[in-house]
């Protein structure tokens, strides 16, 4: 008997050493590191028994050819990493569908629609600042605009495909037919402490998060620490502060949010100025679009007020919205079927970052397994999840899909 969670955590570990020089794994797309790990996929993919290749997004594809007219059903995750991350974020999503889909090939029970496992090129948006490449190119939502976009080095994204052998002009002929396509399922990490906490290996997901950003300015002046009087003071650092902590203050007492200052700058920035101008930045997400839309409402109506009480300018501007995506009811209840088959309890939670499925939403049904990690810790050398949890998860997988479809 294979003990597939064993060897789920073997090949993770062999690909976590495809990384740059460093502490954790650093595999960013389109280099020398990404060849690597599609080398090793492509190993993996055809040991399972499916027909493999590279696309010119760079999602490596391994295909199980199913009946004629089946429709085909999607797995996968990505293969990039952030800088010094971990050896399970993304890829582990790669590898658990593989061995899942050799697991049923070892025991003749191969799906009868057709499938893909897909590893993406760019999840993360590390080297560029765009993500989501390739799973927005299978669901037709991909924005050639961001070709021109340069990593640190200038490198445009348009030449590291290119110099990656792919064809920039076949990028939109990889969109799968909408008509086809039954689901997407992905599997990945839990990213938080909620299955630990509930002594649990599996979770299903019920929705990823929506996410808006928001650009705040205050602008006062300033003046000499030792000479200015405070009641003259126009300090922005001072109206920052109650901001910030009325972000906070409004996280915690709003269920189903979650609210990030996580990039603040001061000018003068010295010891010994009051602060001119402060620029910041405020992260919203939620499950659930309205509470998400209501709180960058208030966020923008206390900011307003506070700068009006303090005699600070003020400039805010909403840079950045993505919609919560809800995760397909009845793959929900599949996975709660399956992982209560495996003995396990069948929790169901939102994911608060974003993956690879939301994308995947603008073609077909999404669903997403949640496999427990140590401490909740991700993007970071110390992201673990254990062996059995693993083994469960694949079980859990092939379980999924040799249920049929439609």
């Amino acid at each position: 008997m294979t003990d597939w969670g064993a060897l789920a955590a073997e090949r993770l570990n062999q690909l976590a050493q495809i990384s740059e020089a460093g502490p954790g794994v650093t595999r960013l797309p389109f280099t020398p590191q990404h060849r690597q790990a599609i080398a090793l996929l492509t190993e993996w993919m055809e040991e399972a028994a499916l027909r493999v290749h590279l696309d010119d997004a760079g999602t490596l594809v391994g295909r199980h050819e199913g009946r004629a007219g089946g429709g085909t059903f999607y797995l996968g995750s990505h293969q990039d990493s952030v800088r010094e991350g971990g050896a399970y974020d993304g890829i582990m999503g790669v590898v658990m569908p593989i061995l899942a889909m050799r697991k049923l090939n070892e025991a003749g029970r191969l799906p009868d629609c057709s499938v893909e496992v897909l590893a993406f090129a760019d999840e993360e948006g590390v080297r560029w600042p765009t993500a989501l490449i390739g799973s927005r190119a299978l669901a037709g939502s991909f924005d050639p605009a961001v070709l021109e976009m340069r990593d640190r080095d200038g490198v445009p994204l348009r030449a590291a495909i290119e110099a990656f052998g792919l064809d920039l002009g076949r990028i939109a002929a990889v969109q799968r037919p909408r008509e086809a396509a039954l689901g997407f399922l992905e599997t990945h990490i839990e990213q938080g402490p909620v299955l630990q906490e509930k002594a649990q290996p599996l979770g299903i997901v019920t929705a990823i998060c929506g996410i808006e950003r928001h650009q705040i300015t205050l602008t006062g002046e300033t003046g000499h620490a030792g000479t200015l009087p405070m009641a003259s003071r126009r300090d922005a650092l001072v109206g920052a502060a109650e901001i910030i902590s009325e972000v906070n203050r409004h996280a915690r007492a709003t269920e189903e949010l979650r609210a990030t200052v996580g990039e603040i700058h001061v000018a003068p920035n010295v010891v010994n100025a009051v602060p001119r101008e402060v620029r910041m930045t405020v992260e919203l997400r939620s499950p659930a679009d309205r509470v998400r839309e209501a709180a960058g409402e208030h966020l923008h109506g206390f900011a307003q007020r506070v700068a009006l009480a303090s005699g600070l300018m003020l400039t805010a501007e909403k840079t950045y919205a993505q919609p919560a995506q809800p995760c397909d009811r009845g793959f929900a209840d599949r996975l709660a079927e399956v992982i209560a088959e495996q003995g396990h309890a069948p929790l169901r939670l939102a994911s608060g970052a974003t993956h690879d499925a939301s994308a995947m939403a603008d073609l077909c049904p999404i669903a997403m397994l949640f496999v427990r990690c140590r401490d909740g810790i991700s993007h970071s050398p110390r992201e673990y999840a254990a062996p059995e949890d693993l083994d469960a998860a694949v079980h859990v997988l092939s379980a999924f899909l040799e249920r049929p479809f439609g």
